[in-house]
C-alpha cells in the first residue's frame, strides 16, 4: 500500500508521522520504504541520524524519482511518501499514485481551511481513487482548551475525508524523539505519547495487528 503523509501546509508534522510509521512498521516485519519528496528533507535528516546512531530496525529511503516507478513500489509491502508544497510536481505524482492519503491537522482554523484546500487539490489531481483520511496532530493537552475539539468537529463535516478520531497532542516526546533518531515508542514505551501512537496506528494498519 501506498500512503502519502501530505498537506498544503508546513509545521503539520508530515515528516514526525512519516518516520514514526516507517519504524513501527519496520518492527512488524513489514518491508517498508519510505519516501522524501519534501525539499525541505526532514524526513532524509531524521533517518541519516537513525543510521548514524546504529539504531535496529533501519529505514530504507527511496529517491522521489521512484514515484514514477510502480513496480519498484509494488516491490515493497508498504510505501510512505512525505510531501510538500514545495516541489508541487513531486506532491501531484504522489497524489497520482497513492492508494491512501493521511492528513494531520493541527488544531487550528488556518490549518482546517488549509485542509480544504488540499482536498480540493487532492480530488483535481487523483480523483476519487485514494482514500482520504485525516486526524488531529498536535492537538492540546488541557481539557479546558476547546481548539482541539472544535478542529475535530469541523473535519467531521468536511467531505471527501475519513475522519480518524485517535488524535496525537502536542508533547515534548514526539520532538525530543525526532531529534534522536528514534521513534516515540522507542524512547519513551510507557508514556501519553506512545499510548496515543499506537491508538493511531492500529487504526491505520490494522492487518499488521491481525
Amino acid at each position: 500500500m501506498i500512503t502519502v503523509i501530505g498537506s498544503l501546509k508546513g509545521g503539520s508534522g508530515k515528516s514526525t508521522i512519516t518516520f514514526n510509521l516507517a519504524v513501527w512498521l519496520a518492527y512488524a516485519h513489514q518491508d517498508v520504504l519510505a519516501i522524501d519528496a519534501d525539499p525541505q528533507a526532514t524526513l532524509t535528516d531524521v533517518v541519516e541520524v537513525r543510521e548514524e546512531e546504529g539504531y535496529e530496525p533501519g529505514i530504507a529511503l527511496g529517491e522521489k524519482a521512484l514515484l514514477k516507478d510502480p513496480e519498484a513500489l509494488a516491490a515493497h509491502d508498504e510505501v510512505l511518501v512525505d510531501v510538500g508544497t514545495a516541489d508541487l510536481e513531486s506532491l501531484k505524482q504522489a497524489l497520482r499514485v497513492a492508494d491512501r492519503i493521511l492528513i494531520p491537522v493541527p488544531p487550528s482554523q488556518a490549518d482546517i481551511w488549509s485542509t480544504q484546500r488540499f482536498l480540493r487539490l487532492v480530488h483535481a489531481v487523483a480523483g476519487e481513487r485514494p482514500e482520504v483520511l485525516a486526524f488531529i496532530n498536535r492537538g492540546d493537552t488541557h481539557t479546558a482548551v476547546r481548539e482541539t475539539d472544535e478542529a475535530a468537529a469541523a473535519l467531521v463535516s468536511l467531505p471527501g475525508v475519513d475522519f480518524v478520531k485517535a488524535r496525537l497532542a502536542q508533547r515534548t516526546a514526539f520532538r525530543r524523539s525526532f531529534s534522536e533518531g528514534l521513534a516515540v515508542f522507542e524512547l519513551d514505551p510507557r508514556g501519553k505519547a506512545t499510548q496515543e501512537w499506537n491508538a493511531l496506528a492500529a487504526i491505520l494498519y490494522p492487518h499488521v495487528l491481525s
